[in-house]
């Protein structure tokens, strides 16, 4: 028994096999395969919450500008002596940007706003607050269009963020 143990420690038998070699590199595509996409789509709804972040951060900072001058704004410079944190000239949320445009209702020019950033995985989110009106309160639209008034409800928009942000 001993001598047969003593073989095969000693024996010819210096590595492993092709089979086994190719079974270990299989294993490995298949963790890799199905590793790959779940990264992927984690970082995409990384880069659209952080598109969605600067936005409701953008609309507590243009609601803080109402509360002192009852118009909300789209001056740049007005929102960021506000909300330094924000980049209000532009959209892209890779840079911490927010976009924001005046929505009239009836002839008020500054009845409302619409807060756009783009995600860097390429969809753009955008966040309306309407004051007073027939479509008053605060609607949320993915890949949409900023409305320029508030005569109909805004198309491609929902007043529920789960289902407008979707």
């Amino acid at each position: 028994m001993f001598e047969a143990a003593r073989k095969r420690l000693h024996g010819d038998e210096g590595g492993f096999t092709l089979i086994e070699l190719m079974v270990v590199v299989l294993i490995i595509a298949i963790l890799i395969a199905i590793a790959i996409p779940t990264f992927l789509g984690a970082r995409q709804r990384a880069q659209d919450k952080q598109a969605q972040s600067n936005i409701r951060n953008a609309l507590t900072t243009e609601k803080t500008y109402y509360v002192d001058n009852q118009a909300y704004t789209a001056t740049a410079a007005n929102l960021s002596a506000i909300e330094t944190s924000l980049d209000f000239s532009q959209a892209n949320a890779a840079t911490r940007g927010v976009l924001p445009t005046l929505v009239k209702v009836g002839t008020d020019t500054a009845g409302g706003v619409c807060l756009e950033s783009d995600s860097k995985s390429g969809s753009k989110f955008y966040l309306v607050d309407i004051t007073a009106g027939t479509q008053a309160g605060t609607w949320y639209g993915k890949n949409a269009t900023c409305p320029a008034d508030d005569s109909a409800a805004p198309t491609g928009f929902s007043k529920d963020a789960t289902t407008g942000w979707k």
